[in-house]
């Protein structure tokens, strides 16, 4: 049976011809309409950087809790999310214990001009100045980051027929947020509570996620139509790619945001600590996302302004 989470090239699309660059569209295309997640491989993101990010990141986890204190936020802040801060089954409704997991967030922070925006989508990052390390890494991955989302976007925008900035150009002044995400062993967190993961099962709420994962018995899972919950494959060297409600909703609901969560750590893994850089790509912060109708889209939906929209879901994960 074909995998339900494809492996896609990106070398034809950067450096092939227009028969290379329509297959690979059309391979992204099919993928968001099933599973709606995808790996890439091709993409030219080297890999030192994304090992030197994991790197700064494993430093900082690693101070005392006194030390990281200093830099404790809420969601959607910029700084350490310390364990107990969100439950991302919140944003389904459902009421769940504490996700498992430890968190670096940074993300956009060039500002618009317009302090209400600016306070909370493009604030300063903040940066220890006891992993000097840290900034540097995590700012390289951002850019390769931002680099890749938008180049996705245009390959979605051309498999969906649309002219190839039809997305990017409403993402030139973007918010956008990279999560490293700390999973702790078992033999840290203890036995987990009923009912509680390392991340609870969730959609994503923006356009493109781009997740690079360590592999583990307490890992990624995807809900497939059909077949239900699947351990996501892993692939050496690729990206894991989903998209979120807002693009989902922007096709008219022909791509799928699907929902998603990473299991608590295992009895069989009891020393299992895994660190995952999450690349959550969303639009300008004004954007009204209507939904594209047929032959695109099948499923009309009220318009949202971005922002609003991400918000309120934020407001959802946050444990009170």
């Amino acid at each position: 049976m074909t995998t339900p989470v494809p492996v896609v090239d990106l070398q034809p699309w950067i450096h092939g011809t227009a028969d290379d660059r329509a297959a690979v569209a059309h391979r992204v295309d099919d993928a968001l309409c099933t599973s709606g997640f995808l790996l890439v491989t091709g993409h030219e993101v080297p890999g030192a950087v994304r090992a030197a990010a994991r790197s700064a990141a494993r430093q900082f986890f690693a101070m005392p809790t006194a030390v990281k204190d200093a830099y404790a936020v809420g969601v959607g802040g910029r700084g350490w999310l310390p364990p107990g801060a969100e439950a991302n089954a919140g944003a389904e409704g459902v009421a769940t214990p504490p996700d498992l997991k430890e968190s670096w967030s940074c993300g956009a922070d060039t500002p618009t001009g317009d302090p209400e925006v600016d306070a909370v989508w493009f604030a300063p990052n903040v940066w220890p100045h006891e992993v000097p390390a840290l900034r540097p890494a995590l700012e390289e991955h951002l850019a390769h980051m931002r680099t890749l989302a938008d180049e996705l976007l245009v390959i979605g925008a051309r498999a969906l027929g649309l002219e190839e900035d039809f997305f990017t150009r409403r993402t030139r002044h973007p918010s956008y947020t990279l999560n490293v995400n700390r999973y702790p062993p078992l033999t840290e967190t203890g036995e987990p509570a009923d009912g509680q993961f390392r991340i609870g099962a969730h959609t994503d709420f923006g356009t493109v996620t781009v997740l690079d994962r360590e592999v583990g018995a307490g890992g990624l899972q995807v809900d497939v139509p059909g077949l239900g919950w699947v351990d996501a494959p892993h692939h050496p060297g690729a990206f894991t790619i989903n998209i979120g409600d807002l693009l989902a909703r922007w096709t008219g609901e022909r791509w799928r945001s699907t929902r998603h969560r990473v299991l608590p750590p295992q009895d069989v893994a009891p020393d299992e600590d895994l660190v995952s850089l999450v690349y959550f790509y969303e639009l300008d912060p004004d954007t009204t996302v209507e939904a594209l109708g047929p032959p695109v889209g099948h499923v009309a939906a009220a318009p949202v302004r971005a922002r609003e929209y991400l918000a309120a879901k934020l407001a959802a994960i946050t444990v009170q």
